[in-house]
């Protein structure tokens, strides 16, 4: 891989982690006029149509073991881990949701090692302590909250068990792009998904509102699908080609830092001392555990 490939797969994770952390604020938007299941699949009708013309241009041959993995991951990755992240989001805060999203380069670190053949050095250890740690204050700042529609306990640990969904996610699309193109992964992967979500969502959250519903909420739910999803979906599985997944991970931190920043000055959310402190710990034990001076922290067995 050229320097140049590699320093372009980084700016495209980073790229795409940036626009992911915005998910958030738009879906808390959009999470005032509909439920949880209505938004997750209008964001993902939204992301579809930027997808469509690639279901054309780059057709695909799967076998029936490829078929079986894309539509495993399709369905963690967008009915289960969406629906799930987002009724979080509804119990909680935008910014206290985003810290907690801040561990999952941590856990994308234990999957490599549990699935990937890698192993962690003792460094990575005492990262993950931290990381749990850090998620651990921010859970008690939600248990201790008085605020009306503040962070609770049970929003900020339906985010995190979300993380564990992402983790099987990525670690099956990469799987899926070591033989497919990309392009295909991601238009075959989100369209699949958002197919699911279409028979899922009526029939367990009712028939998603037309009538009624702001430009301000329309417009959020686009901004959702076109940049958090299609945009964000095609640079990070883009990235994965030219970059290890466990070093990516690293750039999954400004997912947490730009969504807390954006629910923190535009919502006008607080954020408590213990989950500042929290959400520091996440970040650092990420950071740390991604990047070790000239040597990846985590190494082939």
């Amino acid at each position: 891989m050229t320097p140049r490939h590699r320093t372009l797969g980084f700016l495209a994770c980073a790229l795409a982690s940036s626009l992911w952390g915005c998910g958030f604020f738009f879906g808390k938007i959009a999470l005032e006029e509909m439920s949880v299941g209505s938004m997750v699949l209008y964001r993902f009708l939204f992301g579809t149509i930027g997808l469509l013309p690639l279901l054309f241009t780059h057709r695909q041959r799967f076998s029936a073991a490829d078929w079986r993995t894309l539509l495993i991951a399709s369905l963690l990755g967008i009915p289960v881990l969406f629906l799930l992240e987002f009724r979080g989001l509804a119990l909680t805060t935008v910014s206290h949701g985003s810290l907690m999203i801040g561990i999952t380069p941590v856990v994308l670190a234990i999957g490599a090692v549990l699935f990937a053949g890698e192993r962690m050095h003792a460094l990575g250890w005492i990262a993950l302590c931290v990381s749990t740690l850090g998620a651990a204050l921010i859970a008690l700042s939600s248990s201790h909250s008085t605020e009306a529609h503040g962070p609770t306990l049970t929003g900020d640990l339906l985010i995190a068990a979300s993380t564990l969904i992402a983790l099987l996610w990525i670690l099956l699309n990469k799987r899926l792009m070591e033989r497919h193109n990309h392009l295909t992964i991601t238009a075959y992967g989100v369209t699949a998904g958002t197919l699911i979500l279409a028979l899922w969502v009526p029939l367990t959250w009712g028939i998603p509102p037309v009538h009624g519903i702001s430009l301000k909420a329309w417009g959020a739910l686009a901004a959702s699908g076109l940049l958090c999803t299609t945009t964000t979906t095609l640079l990070w599985n883009w990235g994965l080609t030219q970059v290890p997944a466990s070093q990516a991970g690293v750039l999954l931190n400004l997912e947490p830092l730009i969504g807390s920043l954006l629910g923190v000055f535009l919502l006008q959310e607080h954020l408590g001392a213990l989950a500042w402190l929290g959400g520091g710990l996440i970040l650092t034990a990420a950071f740390t555990l991604t990047t070790r001076g000239p040597e990846p922290l985590l190494a082939e067995a």
